[in-house]
């Protein structure tokens, strides 16, 4: 099995599927809601008979209350196209072991795609720092997959982050309505790449952002006399974290909750993962959450 493929995230994704929670444009029957209208599936709505129309599809009973003959028109089914936006910008770097965010990210990448895949749906992957850097069209065949773990195999990060003019050049490409997983850090400006995502949304996408973050990011557990390395492009900084500590916290936590509250101001799917939780019980945990919005 090639690398970014774990049997135990896999069989716990696969038994919970990935499923549109909003109308899809698909190219062919499959398990999602659509927004084009035909005879399957589930009842919608009456319009009037037509000359040419299958007469089977008439509303009998529609006729003996109005002595007009209707046609019962049904909402399609179709499978979807996930769009995974992959973060490989330089402050990806940042961890080592499981908890690198790069290496978090890439997992969760596969995974998804995986997933999708197998539930017969298409996926694409494009990977990012200040512009698209690697893009693979969408496909629902499962030699996709390999094609899409040997890219990450031989992913390396590099630069800095441009997100919201690469969201924006993103939604200008991606035709049909479908799934846009956005996989990154989001460690820039806050403004452009909420602008970036709410286009998304205006274009009909259905959005999720997965944030990930290193445990230090968010905590600041650091100590004693250390000194930080910009990873896209800062000065260096000796300093003593204890003491920069309580600033540093207070600004975090605002811009983790602008983040939060910008993404349900718009409509988008909000999943934070720190990189020390196992990805298997993170991403079991968003799927039950989806699951449960859809009943609701």
């Amino acid at each position: 099995m090639p690398n970014y493929l774990e049997p135990d995230i896999l069989a716990r994704a696969e038994s919970l599927g990935m499923k549109a929670r909003q109308v899809v444009e698909g190219l062919r029957v499959g398990d999602h809601k659509s927004p084009f209208k035909g005879f399957s599936v589930e009842f919608v709505q009456h319009r009037e008979y037509v000359p040419g129309d299958d007469i089977r599809h008439i509303d009998w009973k529609s006729y003996g209350r109005s002595e007009r003959y209707t046609i019962k028109q049904y909402e399609q089914e179709t499978n979807f196209s996930c769009h995974v936006l992959l973060d490989a910008s330089n402050s990806m770097r940042y961890g080592s072991g499981a908890t690198n965010k790069l290496e978090y990210a890439k997992l969760l990448a596969a995974s998804l795609a995986y997933l999708v895949i197998r539930q017969r749906d298409t996926v694409s992957l494009r990977v990012f720092n200040t512009r698209v850097v690697t893009e693979l069209p969408q496909s629902s065949q499962m030699g996709h997959i390999n094609t899409i773990t040997r890219t990450l195999e031989a992913l390396e990060p590099s630069e800095g982050t441009n997100l919201g003019p690469m969201l924006d050049q993103v939604a200008e490409r991606t035709g049909r309505r479908g799934i846009v997983v956005l996989i990154s850090d989001c460690l820039e400006e806050l403004e452009p790449t909420l602008a970036g995502l709410r286009q998304m949304r205006f274009r009909g996408h259905e959005v999720i952002l997965f944030h990930v973050l290193h445990p230090d990011e968010v905590n600041f557990p650091l100590d004693g006399n250390i000194r930080f390395v910009g990873l896209e492009g800062f000065e260096e900084l000796m300093t003593r974290p204890h003491l920069l500590r309580p600033s540093y916290l207070k600004i975090v936590q605002k811009y983790l909750a602008d983040i939060r509250r910008g993404c349900d101001g718009s409509g988008v799917d909000y999943m934070q993962l720190l990189t020390d939780r196992p990805l298997s019980n993170a991403l079991a945990e968003y799927l039950v959450r989806r699951l449960q919005a859809g009943r609701r």
